[in-house]
């Protein structure tokens, strides 16, 4: 409020009076009225309450469409002010107010440490942008490639037989033979928001929301399609379904996306479920929109948003032979999914922008993510696979997180430039190379790394001291054991790295330079 009294006197003023004269004015008007007897029966006031009621409920929603309003659904505009001007300002401020409410802080729920032990753990620096890296490309080009990324809806290593799994993804399983194919990738969380603020932003997981639902993150907040667009990319987001659904639309317009896809721009869908047209469709409209960019001639970046794999599997007759009945069930519509997959790469292959194209297939999260473990792991495992021109065949084995894929990528397209992501560049070190990998379950917070004992795991927890074990990949098993001799230092690791996120994000300092 000081700021505002010092330089915006007169405008308070101003509006104060204004608004004082305002209510002068209107209390004028309708003074004959106020003095009026009411007419009208107590049987025709009760009756008029639920009228009241419903108008009420409907200006709450405010829309007839699938989901209720939020604030993304009028994002039309990359200019968050603009964007905001339509928006009713109690309707705002109420928003607002419930968002902060949910920005829970790590040092409230696993504990405190000193700053300069958070970016001295972490590899930080004390700087306007703490984690400010310069990318060095492993792959070097002229020209840098296109990118698309394919979002998979809860299509988790538990449909990949490779991994484990049911088998219902052969056309994954064929792919696979023809890129980068990791093995021991992990998801950061366990909702799409989760998995989109890993992919796109590369930013760490808490146990707040995610960043495309907090308000700070809203604008000038890192994303691979800021970065793109910088360098003179096209950079759009496609979707089957309502985008300002989880407040993806506003989210993306803040960030770096510059167009937005999604239900009500397909003409004529092949199939329209309760989430929006059928995964065929996404893709269909995806190949559309990469020979249009191919034919401008403008490098582009796609993210594409699958939802076919969602609750209650809705997908269209005589594409796949079923895998089990009845119709409606995960397992089918995973291999619904990987059949538009399929499709879609056939199609890739033959186009003239795969030249050009480096491809990313990844999951968000695994299907219904629960467990008795701190952290169910196995639930955390996710396939990718990197695909496209001058890709060549390759297993990755080492451990690794969502996080190190938006780097990753980056380095295969060939870009340079300076971006403030923690991931490790897969592509510059050995396909066996220790990683590590972090998961946000509820609040309990993963830590996973590889050491001559295995896997290590570390899980911090509110009100208790933190949990040790090893994890199996083969089992799938994680086991508890007493805290090893490296156990302060693989505790401090884990608290520096949920605690550096949520600095950089309330100082907002995770943007480009």
């Amino acid at each position: 409020f000081s700021m505002l009294w010092r330089g915006f006197k007169v405008e308070i003023f101003s509006a104060l009076a204004a608004v004082a004269l305002a209510g002068w004015l209107v209390h004028g008007f309708m003074r004959p009225w106020l003095g009026m007897q009411p007419n009208w029966s107590n049987k025709k006031l009760w009756l008029v309450w639920p009228l009241i009621f419903v108008l009420t409920a409907f200006g709450i929603r405010s829309t007839l469409g699938h989901r209720p309003a939020n604030p993304a659904l009028f994002a039309i505009t990359a200019d968050s002010m603009v964007n905001s001007l339509v928006l009713n300002s109690g309707y705002s401020v109420v928003y607002a107010t419930y968002n902060l409410i949910k920005e829970t802080k790590s040092s409230d729920i696993y504990g405190k440490m000193p700053r300069e032990d958070i970016f001295k753990i972490t590899g930080a620096k004390e700087a306007d942008l703490p984690t400010l890296t310069t990318l060095n490309p492993s792959n070097q080009r002229e020209k840098p490639l296109n990118l698309v990324i394919i979002l998979q809806e809860s299509l988790g290593a538990t449909f990949v037989e490779s991994l484990g799994g049911v088998p219902v993804t052969p056309n994954l399983e064929k792919l696979k033979e023809q890129g980068i194919w990791f093995e021991q990738l992990y998801a950061t969380g366990t909702r799409s928001v989760r998995g989109i603020e890993a992919v796109v932003t590369g930013f760490q997981p808490t146990p707040a929301d995610s960043t495309v639902k907090l308000s700070k993150s809203q604008k000038n907040f890192f994303s691979i399609a800021a970065l793109l667009e910088k360098q003179g990319y096209h950079t759009e987001f496609i979707y089957g379904g309502e985008s300002h659904f989880d407040n993806m639309r506003s989210f993306f317009m803040g960030n770096g996306f510059n167009y937005i896809v999604d239900q009500k721009d397909y003409k004529n869908p092949v199939f329209t479920s309760s989430w929006g047209v059928s995964d065929e469709d996404l893709l269909n409209k995806t190949h559309e929109q990469l020979l249009a960019h191919h034919q401008a001639g403008k490098p582009f970046f796609t993210l594409a948003f699958s939802s076919s794999n969602h609750s209650p599997f809705e997908f269209p007759d005589g594409r796949i032979e079923l895998y089990e009945q009845p119709k409606s069930t995960d397992n089918n519509a995973v291999k619904y999914a990987d059949y538009a997959i399929g499709e879609f790469f056939k199609k890739a292959q033959k186009s003239a922008y795969w030249q050009d194209t480096v491809f990313l297939i990844v999951a968000d999260h695994d299907i219904r993510v629960r467990g008795a473990d701190l952290v169910p792991i196995e639930r955390f495992h996710i396939p990718a696979l990197i695909l496209g021109a001058g890709i060549k065949p390759q297993r990755y084995t080492g451990l690794a997180s969502q996080l190190d894929l938006p780097v990753t990528m980056l380095s295969l397209m060939g870009i340079h430039g300076q971006h403030p992501m923690t991931g490790r560049d897969l592509s510059s070190v050995a396909p066996d190379s220790p990683g590590r990998a972090m998961m946000q379950y509820n609040e309990n917070y993963g830590w996973m790394e590889e050491s001559e004992l295995g896997k290590q795991v570390v899980v911090l927890r509110s009100g208790k001291s933190p949990a040790h074990g090893l994890y199996d990949a083969k089992t799938k098993k994680l086991a508890e054991v007493p805290p090893p001799a490296n156990a302060k230092l693989l505790e401090e690791r884990a608290l520096a790295n949920v605690l550096l996120p949520d600095l950089l994000y309330n100082e907002q300092r995770y943007h480009l330079p």
